[in-house]
């Protein structure tokens, strides 16, 4: 039997006439490393918020860690352990970056028992290589120094699942590979990764399973290097 942390059944979001989502089933284990993927307009930025409860989903069922999650706020969601990280970093502008990754260890300290949350926010910029910024501002940073930020601020909720989305966008090759390291790592700690990604290299260098959506319905899941060759997936990106 798998460890599944995460399973959403029939999942559904209309907006007026238009679906986004159609009866999308998701399951992910414990531990793994799975991507999703899809064109622009496919459902995955819809999925995702109503994974995370920016949105309600208007039909199905997601489950957390054994806990049932519909009706629970994005803020409840997140002290039972899930983050995200955004495609467009949404840091406090006039806060540090220790100020930026100290409010959602305070937030969370009490519920996961954080000791020393100014050691923990040293810890999580030194993961992500900012720590001798840490009394500058977001507006110092370059973009790849702003993503970090993004992902030492979803860490800082302590998360047992991150959803890292487009969390490369428009960077250089070698800042992928930077991201790509960091992600890695957070997962050989023991961290569930969702990663929303269009850079195809990144997606295959880091997925062991690919999910890809198109028109708000899930038409492959499986094997990376298998599903990007199915002829549905072709179709979604290339046209029939």
């Amino acid at each position: 039997m798998t460890d599944t942390i995460l399973n959403a059944t029939g999942l559904g979001k209309r907006f007026g006439g238009f679906v986004a989502l159609a009866n999308i089933d998701l399951s992910i284990d414990r531990g793994e490393r799975l991507g999703l993927i899809g064109p622009n307009g496919s459902g995955k930025s819809t999925l995702v918020n109503c994974l995370c409860g920016t949105l309600r989903n208007d039909s199905g069922q997601v489950e957390f860690d054994g806990h049932a999650l519909n009706g629970l706020k994005a803020h409840q969601r997140t002290r039972l352990g899930m983050a995200r990280s955004f495609q467009l970093p949404r840091p406090f502008h006039t806060l540090t970056l220790a100020e930026n990754v100290l409010v959602p260890i305070m937030y969370v300290g009490r519920a996961h028992g954080v000791p020393d949350p100014r050691q923990r926010c040293h810890e999580l910029l030194d993961m992500v290589g900012l720590a001798d910024k840490s009394a500058k501002r977001p507006g110092d940073l370059t973009q790849i120094e702003m993503r970090k930020l993004e992902l030492a601020r979803a860490m800082a909720s302590e998360p047992r699942l991150l959803i890292a989305d487009e969390a490369m966008a428009g960077l250089s090759h070698q800042e992928v590979d930077d991201i790509l390291a960091l992600l890695m790592r957070l997962n050989e700690q023991g961290i569930t990764i969702i990663m929303i990604e269009h850079i195809m290299r990144a997606v295959l260098a880091f997925s062991q399973r690919l999910v890809v959506l198109t028109a708000g319905r899930k038409i492959a899941d499986g094997d990376p290097r298998e599903v990007i060759r199915q002829p549905d997936v072709v179709a979604a990106y290339l046209g029939s």
